[in-house]
C-alpha cells in the first residue's frame, strides 16, 4: 500500500545524490498516482508492448507531458535502445526528469507549453517513431486537444505510432460512470485513511523540499489549482486522430474509469 516513505525520503535531501533525490521523489510520484489508478502499470506494459509490435525495440519516442519521466523510464528499462525526447511546462516536476536522467545521453527534456501552436521548434527531431502520453492531456479542451492531434501527425512518420492514456468518459453510459466512480472512491477512501498521499498531499511536501519549493511555487502561477478539461469519449478521440491524418485509431486497452487509445499514421 502506498505511503509517505519515499516522500518523506525525498524531502530529507541531505547527503544524498542527485540522483537518489530524484529517485526517491520518482518513486512517490508514482506511488501517488497508483492511488488514483491500480493499473497504471498495466497500462505502461500494453503501450510498451504495442510500441513494439508497431514500430520495434529501438523506437524514437516523443514522451508528451512527460512530468517526471514514468513513461520514458519504463521505456529505457524495456528497450535500452530506445531514445526519449520528455516534453513538459511543469518546472517542478521536470526538475525530477532532470535528476533522474542526468547524463543519460539518450534522453532530452525540453520546457514547452502544448498549448503554444510553436512548441514544435523546441523539439531536437523532425519525426518520431512513437508519441507516448498518459493521463496528462485531459486538462485540455476537445477543440485544442483536436489542433494537438494535427501537430502530432505530423511528427509521427508513416507506420509510427500516437498512444493516449487517459480519462476518456463515454457519457452515453450515467449508471455504469456512477457505479464505477462510486466504487473507485469508496477505495481511494479507505487508503487515504489508511496513509496515502493524494495529489494535494503530495504538493504539499513538494513545497517543502529545498530543491523543489521554488519550481512547485512557479507551477502553481502556471496552471493554478488542478483543472480538467471535458474529457469526450474514446470514439471522439479515434475519430479525432483518423481526421488529423491517422490512418487506424481504436482503444488497445481499458480499464472501469480510463483508456488506452492507439492510432497508427
Amino acid at each position: 500500500m502506498t505511503d509517505t516513505k519515499d516522500a518523506t525520503d525525498a524531502h530529507t535531501t541531505g547527503t544524498g545524490t542527485r540522483t537518489d533525490w530524484a529517485a526517491a521523489w520518482q518513486r512517490s510520484w508514482d506511488r501517488q498516482q497508483e492511488w488514483y489508478m491500480p493499473d497504471r502499470e498495466e497500462r505502461f506494459r500494453v503501450m510498451l508492448d504495442m510500441v513494439e509490435a508497431l514500430v520495434g525495440p529501438e523506437p524514437r519516442v516523443l514522451d508528451l507531458a512527460c512530468g517526471t519521466g514514468s513513461i520514458t523510464s519504463r521505456l529505457l528499462r524495456r528497450f535500452p535502445g530506445a531514445t526519449s525526447t520528455g516534453v513538459d511546462l511543469d518546472p517542478a516536476l521536470l526538475a525530477i526528469a532532470e535528476g533522474t536522467f542526468a547524463g543519460d545521453a539518450r534522453v532530452s527534456l525540453v520546457a514547452a507549453d502544448l498549448k503554444d501552436p510553436a512548441w514544435t521548434e523546441a523539439l531536437p527531431y523532425d519525426t518520431y517513431d512513437a508519441v507516448l502520453t498518459a493521463t496528462a492531456l485531459h486538462w485540455l479542451h476537445s477543440e485544442p486537444l483536436a489542433a494537438l492531434y494535427g501537430q502530432l501527425a505530423g511528427l509521427v512518420r508513416d507506420g509510427g505510432v500516437l498512444m493516449n492514456a487517459d480519462h476518456m468518459i463515454d457519457t452515453s453510459t450515467p449508471r455504469i460512470n456512477a457505479a464505477e466512480r462510486a466504487q473507485r472512491h469508496a477505495r481511494m477512501d479507505r487508503e487515504k485513511a489508511a496513509g496515502v498521499l493524494d495529489w494535494a498531499d503530495w504538493w504539499a511536501l513538494a513545497a517543502k523540499d529545498p530543491v523543489l519549493a521554488e519550481p512547485t511555487a512557479r507551477r502553481f502561477e502556471i496552471y493554478g489549482e488542478h483543472a480538467d478539461g471535458d474529457m469526450p469519449a474514446p470514439r471522439w478521440h479515434a475519430d479525432a486522430l483518423r481526421a488529423a491524418g491517422f490512418g487506424e485509431a481504436r482503444t488497445v486497452w481499458a480499464s472501469p474509469s480510463d483508456t488506452l487509445l492507439l492510432a497508427v499514421k
